[in-house]
């Protein structure tokens, strides 16, 4: 039996602990905040999206570049079996219209509890409020309430998070400790974020107002979804689903009217009034709500020919100021590179230590990806961490 180490207790560390503890080894989970699992919990206020209700197959081209590398670890632990291990821990699921899969219970609360709960049962020991600063010679250097404290692990399971939320603990620290090690890292970066904007005075009043039914394209990237509009800018699934191609430069448009063709919008629009105004007429004819009557007209004058204003609504092209910062974002992209990484996600420059989660080079959009490759990701390190003791083998 050997001794592991876990570093991090979100999902993708807990997950981490568990296959070792399972597998027969000493386990101590660490955790720099005072409880485990904070991230989890605050996914938890809106709902716990925890999966997909479709085959993994079909979530992979969610995951972008890093599909190839996921698809064995998402195949062995995809969407199915994320579902059966919250069963196994008595939280019953529901999927949504939109395919996204929630526990019964609608919080993350009672999970983590029963999680905790059967981690406790094979054994695992933790300890929170432990900062990791790095390495005194081979030894894990760790800042406590009590002092420095020091560990020489037989393997580790590195499940820091990203950069994102750094107040539930996901604060990217641990980059220039590991490049200080030779392991090459992709620049974290914001995913899932919002949009920063500018605002005019008129859209003060739209603050807060919901965009339904409509269609974001930006570079390759094209999916219908819907936002919400901010003092900030605009928020959203929709939004964050667009956060990569605006990250890489590509320019973002919304499609107002994505159930209507070109054709039907001219033919609604060439019949107008004499004397109503060209609000009144979009209002009426197209039954535009007044947040995307705004969005209209604070993006682009809206011209009175037909053909050109049914380009605009077929089309909208957002002026914004780029990504809301990293700290906002709901995740991070970037991270440990995948080619100093082996099969079961064990560092090549740090023989015996893993990693798993956010800390990978990786990023998906909201809507149950997110959540599934940090499980998924998890239970493979942990398992290779476990395979690797299995053998005799001792890190450093």
């Amino acid at each position: 039996m050997g001794h592991a180490l876990v570093i991090g207790g979100g999902p993708a560390g807990l997950m981490a602990a568990e296959q070792l503890a399972r597998a027969g080894h000493r386990v101590q989970l660490v955790e720099a905040m005072p409880t485990v699992g904070r991230k989890l919990l605050m996914a938890g206020k809106s709902g716990l999206n925890l999966t997909r209700d479709e085959p993994t197959a079909r979530s992979l081209p969610r995951y972008g570049d890093a599909a190839r590398r996921l698809a064995p670890i998402l195949e062995t632990f995809g969407n199915r079996e994320v579902r059966d291990w919250a069963h196994g821990l008595g939280q019953d699921t529901f999927a949504g219209t939109s395919g996204r899969v929630f526990p019964v219970a609608r919080k993350a609360s009672p999970l983590l509890r029963a999680w905790l709960g059967r981690l406790n049962a094979l054994g695992v020991a933790f300890h929170t409020r432990w900062r990791w600063t790095g390495w005194t010679g081979e030894a894990l250097r760790f800042a406590t309430a009590s002092g420095t404290v020091e560990a020489r692990p037989d393997a580790c399971v590195l499940a820091l998070g990203g950069a994102s939320w750094p107040r539930l603990g996901s604060d990217g620290a641990w980059v220039p400790l590991l490049a200080q090690r030779g392991v090459a890292i992709t620049p974290l970066a914001a995913a899932n974020a919002g949009l920063d904007i500018d605002w005019s005075q008129h859209m003060r009043r739209y603050f807060g107002a919901p965009v339904k039914n409509v269609r974001l394209s930006a570079g390759t990237v094209c999916d219908r979804g819907e936002f919400v509009i901010s003092a900030r800018g605009l928020e959203g699934s929709g939004i964050y689903a667009m956060s990569r191609p605006v990250r890489e430069g590509a320019r973002l448009c919304i499609d107002l009217l994505p159930g209507r063709s070109h054709d039907w919008i001219i033919s609604r629009l060439g019949h107008r009034p004499a004397g109503e105004t060209l609000t009144n007429r979009l209002r009426k004819a197209l039954k535009l709500p007044p947040a995307k009557l705004a969005l209209l007209r604070e993006f682009d004058r809206p011209p009175g020919e037909p053909k050109a204003l049914a380009a605009r609504i077929k089309a909208l092209p957002v002026r914004h100021r780029g990504l809301r910062p990293i700290e906002e974002a709901i995740s991070s992209a970037g991270g440990i590179a995948w080619h100093g990484l082996d099969e079961d996600l064990m560092l090549a420059a740090l023989p015996g230590v893993f990693a798993a989660g956010e800390m990978l080079d990786w990023e998906a959009p909201t809507g149950g990806h997110l959540l599934t490759g940090c499980l998924s990701t998890g239970r493979r390190a942990g398992r290779g961490a476990a395979r690797w003791l299995g053998k005799g083998n001792r890190a450093g």
